[in-house]
């Protein structure tokens, strides 16, 4: 089972904690993470990328000219794809990338991106953040004190205190257990956690 230790803002032992073995102790498997932050950024994809076809483009209602004897190639319509202003063909249209997989596999990915970070070393429990007024100052001495420069923060209820001290501080992100992701945690070198947080993560994840 593993154990990690848990620090104050000083970076100070105060305690350890027990961590489940089927959750921060998976074996990674590269392949199965990409599987898993590929569909994630699918389903992000806005797909709102649209063009007109030559019924939808404005005008275009007469014929230009009349169909023989002009010497001209035949044309029906100013909006023909052919003609400058005219509509697109197979243009894109709204659509959603977004496509199933299973739940089996997604919570197995969040499993995998937990243990990475404990196998790296830079999964950090901190017991609590116990500044009662917002400073970006004092935020920037915690990350000092653990040397984070690119961190996931996951409290287990609103800390508005943590959250504007940390909004104008680059490559910092605060978010609840409850959209504690893959993407997000791969995506930052750091994963921060206080004990409830934790908590929560291991009753979401329990088999």
């Amino acid at each position: 089972m593993p154990k990690v230790d848990i620090f104050n803002i000083n970076k100070e032992k105060v305690g350890e904690l027990d961590l489940e073995e089927d959750i921060f102790g998976v074996e990674v498997k590269g392949h199965l993470l990409h599987e898993v932050v590929t569909w994630q950024l699918a389903c992000r994809r806005a797909g709102a990328a649209s063009t007109k076809t030559r019924g939808e483009a404005r005008g275009g209602g007469r014929k230009p000219w009349r169909q023989k004897g002009t010497g001209r190639a035949r044309v029906g319509s100013i909006r023909s794809p052919l003609w400058r202003g005219g509509g697109t063909t197979f243009g894109p249209r709204p659509r959603s990338y977004a496509y199933a997989l299973p739940k089996k596999v997604r919570r197995l990915a969040l499993k995998m991106a937990l243990s990475s970070k404990v196998a790296s070393g830079r999964l950090v429990i901190l017991d609590s953040y116990p500044f009662e007024a917002p400073k970006t100052k004092d935020f920037v001495q915690v990350l000092e004190n653990f040397d984070i420069s690119k961190a996931l923060f996951v409290t287990p209820e609103e800390n508005r205190v943590l959250e504007l001290s940390a909004r104008n501080v680059p490559y910092i992100r605060i978010m609840p257990p409850e959209g504690l992701n893959v993407y997000d945690i791969l995506r930052y070198d750091h994963l921060v956690l206080f004990p409830p947080a934790l908590a929560q993560i291991e009753a979401r994840l329990a088999p």
